[in-house]
């Protein structure tokens, strides 16, 4: 379990082309041609985890665990295995917010603007890494409730998927409240994709969010 140390003990945070740049140096307990792990050590935050490929299915849930290359959590074995299932031959796992917290309900009552603004730039990295339309797997369950900052993030990169012409998918039954796309975790291995208009689903989510981002 990760619970977020308190701010003054917290790691720096390294800029999104500072940590992947680490990432790639042949130097770590993992296979960089393989794993794309940024920054590539334990820290309390992740922008990025996942395989490396030619099409890649790009998983977004609410903000990471402790998963780590070679050490999947479940979660992200569902990931894989449905992305496999689908046709694409590696995953990335991408979150809304790259604060470490395996509950949820830990993370920062108010969002970081720096981390955020670095995520952002993780996610039209990953967004540019796809040979064909980059697919977006919209996975964060109904834990998008648990921060008011959250759909503005979500809502940040719905305009950058447009930039690359991205199509957005969920896999399994959406929640009957809210219609918040299903959790990985506990969907079958051959769980197909379902087409997903995002800004749709944003637009009905009950309440304006005045936080900024």
């Amino acid at each position: 379990m990760h619970i977020p140390n308190p701010l003054e003990k917290r790691s720096p945070v390294l800029s999104f082309k500072e940590a992947l740049a680490q990432s790639m140096e042949p130097v770590h307990d993992y296979d960089p041609g393989q794993w794309l792990y940024v920054p590539c050590a334990y820290t309390d935050y992740r922008y990025i985890l996942g395989t490396r490929g030619q099409r890649p299915l790009i998983c977004v849930g609410i903000n990471p665990s402790t998963a780590a290359p070679n050490a999947l959590d479940n979660t992200l074995c569902s990931v894989q295995r449905v992305a496999l299932h689908n046709g694409y031959d590696s995953f990335i796992m991408f979150n809304v917010c790259a604060q470490r917290a395996t509950r949820p309900q830990d993370m920062d009552r108010d969002c970081d603007p720096y981390l955020h603004q670095e995520n952002m730039a993780a996610f039209r990295y990953i967004l540019s890494l796809s040979t064909e339309t980059p697919a977006i797997w919209a996975a964060w369950g109904t834990i998008i409730q648990t921060r008011s900052y959250l759909p503005r993030c979500v809502e940040e990169m719905i305009a950058i998927g447009e930039e690359y012409g991205a199509k957005w998918f969920t896999a399994g039954a959406r929640s009957k409240k809210g219609g918040h796309p299903h959790h990985p975790l506990y969907l079958k291995k051959d769980s197909p994709l379902d087409p997903f208009d995002p800004q749709a689903y944003l637009e009905s989510l009950t309440g304006k969010v005045t936080a900024t981002v």
